[in-house]
Order: C-alpha cells, then structure tokens, then sequence
C-alpha cells in the first residue's frame, strides 16, 4: 500500500522537472537571418506547405516571396528560441520555470512579442499582423499568438502562428479553423 502512494512522489521531479526540447541547430547570420544548419525534407516540407497557405489566403495580394520568408521564419524562428530560452516540456512546466525566474523566456506572450518582432522587422507590405489572445484574463488559461493576415483584411481571415502550443515547434493553421482556442482581437494590424 505505501509503495502504491510513493510511485507518484518518485515521478514527481521527472513530472516537474520536464524534458528539454531538442531542435535542429539554428544560426542568426551576421544579416539578422535565422538558417538551420541542417534544413530536413520534413522541415521544407512544412514551410512550403505554409508558404502555399498564406499565399492562397489572397492571391492576387499576397507576395509569394514574402510568404515564403514568413513561412520560413516561422518555423526556424522559433527553433533558435527554444535553444536560447532553454526551453522546457510541455510549455505548462515551461511557464512555471519562467514565473519563477528560472527561464529568461517562454511564456506565450513572450513567444508573441518575438514572432511579432521577427514579421515587423521584414516590412511586409502585403500582409498585416495582429496579436490575438484567447481567455483574456483567465490566468491559467490565457494564451496569446501572432495573426497574419493579406493586408487590409480583418484578423478572422488570417493564420494564427503559434509556437508556444507545442514548444517551440509551429503549430499553424486558419484562425477559424483552430479547434483548441477561440481568438479575440487584442492589437493590430502593425
């Protein structure tokens, strides 16, 4: 009976603890680039499915080459910050290491604040992006993401891109068709 109740206690670091998340090796080029030093099929295989996927959001706008930096920077990107926050799974134990000080990033607004940045820094002219958050004040459910959008068009049209939900690694799709969240404005375009 007493080892049926010390089996949780003895899983309980590995439970708290998490697993660090393991990408592909990412470099920032002396242009501010991010490169994977090692760019898999399945990886080409995801961005070009992206890139596919913004562009048909409005293809008589939407610039292919700009998509396809979107698209690129949205799954590399993330990667490079996986390894530079020292990031933890799943992203729930991530977050209790960062409310406690113990990651320099992570948290989802972190993750919103970067992908932003990364997107402004392209001058993007044929897409906007907004910041969307779901359970707006909700302190253990509240998450917020990076929307892109065909320029001039209303956030409920874009792609959420979200790599928080999966540590680091792009969960994407259309913000209408995102089954786990129901997205609310928060800020943008810009």
């Amino acid at each position: 009976m007493r080892v049926k109740h010390a089996v949780p206690l003895l899983l309980l670091p590995l439970m708290i603890g998490g697993c660090a998340v393991q990408h592909e090796p990412v470099s920032v080029l002396p242009t501010g680039e991010v490169r994977t030093l090692r760019m898999t099929p399945d990886l080409q295989n995801h961005i070009h499915t992206l890139e596919s996927a913004l562009i048909a959001l409005n293809p008589s706008i939407i610039n292919p080459q700009e998509a396809r930096a979107v698209a690129h920077d949205a799954f590399v990107y993330p990667m490079y910050l996986a390894k530079d926050w020292d990031l933890t799974w799943p992203p729930l134990v991530h977050n209790t290491l960062r409310n406690a000080n113990q990651r320099k990033a992570g948290l989802c607004v972190d993750w919103t604040r970067a992908m932003r940045a990364r997107m402004r820094d392209k001058n993007l002219k044929t897409f906007d992006l907004y910041w969307a958050v779901a359970n707006k004040g909700n302190a253990w459910l509240e998450h917020s993401t990076l929307v892109v959008t065909p320029k001039g068009r209303p956030m409920s049209d874009g792609i959420i891109l979200d790599p928080w939900r999966n540590s680091g690694a792009l969960f994407w799709s259309k913000l209408k068709e995102d089954q786990k969240y129901q997205w609310k404005y928060f800020e943008g375009p810009g």
